[in-house]
């Protein structure tokens, strides 16, 4: 980007710009019969050029003075900050259209998917990754500090993609711990937001949240959808809301996190507001400011430009009193 390191020199740019016309005769007339006989010649004709160089010359000088820099901040990470897991239900019951965004009615994962893009764009310095479940769990990004391209994957993922018609909780948790296992951050965490209750899959929710204890990690839960609510018949079959509550809190509790219930947009949004206040970012980021100096052209050009008026001035074009 370009500064100024002494801007104040500009304000005499309208000075400068007048001053070399100050007295001359400006105006436009139209040619009375003497004028029209009198010879146009090259010298008459660039009889205003002197004053205008002297003028922009003083205006280049000006801005040489101003001392234009082109400034390049690098930042640079000391240490690694947090790492986190997002671990998103894409099962079936996410098809229902209970929440809302700018005024419209949306489903489950739409909601879910444009708050945690929000949630991330708060975490410059934390390495983020993704994991969807459904009747499956699996990685679908790794951790990584490159948030442009999660975000893009996410706005990508689609109800179903893990399977639509069964939940599997416990795997979901497994898989997203064993991306955090062996990693040397001080802080390692998931964020598990489900509609459903465990029916699906190998592992079961609380033996995959004392494994996430055991190595450290915190699962903080997050349930979706009204308590008890929901009959609606859609692709995936019947959609609706048989969010399991205690198992939730119970991986929560076991894992020293915490579970939280929005049961809107707005509480989904506090929610992940909140975690973010909980969970600040231990990164120690440094910036570095490289500064290099570009008045050196304005200034050449500008002495240049009053060389010439000089030399024009005093000689071929010097004006007669």
């Amino acid at each position: 980007m370009i500064q100024w390191a002494a801007p104040a020199w500009l304000l005499l740019l309208p000075i400068v710009l007048w001053l070399p016309w100050r007295g001359r005769q400006l105006a436009l007339s139209w040619p009375d019969l003497a004028r029209s006989q009198t010879r146009v010649t090259l010298r008459s004709t660039l009889g205003g050029l002197p004053p205008l160089l002297l003028s922009l010359g003083m205006a280049l000088l000006l801005v040489a003075l101003a001392r234009p820099q082109e400034v390049e901040v690098e930042r640079i990470v000391e240490h690694e900050g947090i790492d986190i897991m997002l671990v998103l239900d894409t099962s079936g019951s996410m098809e229902a259209q209970d929440y809302s965004l700018g005024g419209r009615a949306v489903n489950r994962l739409d909601v879910a998917k444009a708050v945690v893009a929000d949630f991330v764009a708060g975490r410059p310095n934390d390495r983020i990754g993704l994991v969807v479940f459904g009747e499956e769990a699996f990685t679908q990004v790794p951790l990584t500090m490159d948030h442009d391209a999660l975000v893009s994957i996410l706005s990508q993922v689609q109800l179903g993609v893990a399977g639509g018609r069964a939940t599997a909780v416990g795997d979901a948790v497994a898989v997203a711990g064993a991306r955090l296992k062996d990693l040397d951050a001080p802080t390692r965490l998931m964020i598990l937001l489900t509609d459903g209750s465990n029916n699906a899959g190998q592992v079961a929710p609380l033996e995959a949240a004392e494994a996430a204890r055991t190595l450290g990690i915190k699962v903080y839960t997050v349930g979706i959808g009204t308590r008890g609510g929901g009959g609606v018949m859609g692709i995936f079959g019947r959609r609706g809301s048989e969010l399991d509550e205690a198992t939730l809190q119970a991986i929560a509790r076991i894992t020293e996190a915490r579970y939280f219930l929005a049961e809107s947009t707005q509480a989904l949004r506090e929610v992940y507001a909140t975690i973010d206040q909980m969970e600040t970012s231990t990164a120690e980021v440094e910036e570095r400011f490289h500064v290099e100096e570009r008045f050196h052209g304005w200034l050449l050009a500008g002495l240049a430009l009053l060389g010439l008026h000089l030399l024009l001035g005093e000689s071929w074009l010097r004006r007669l009193p």
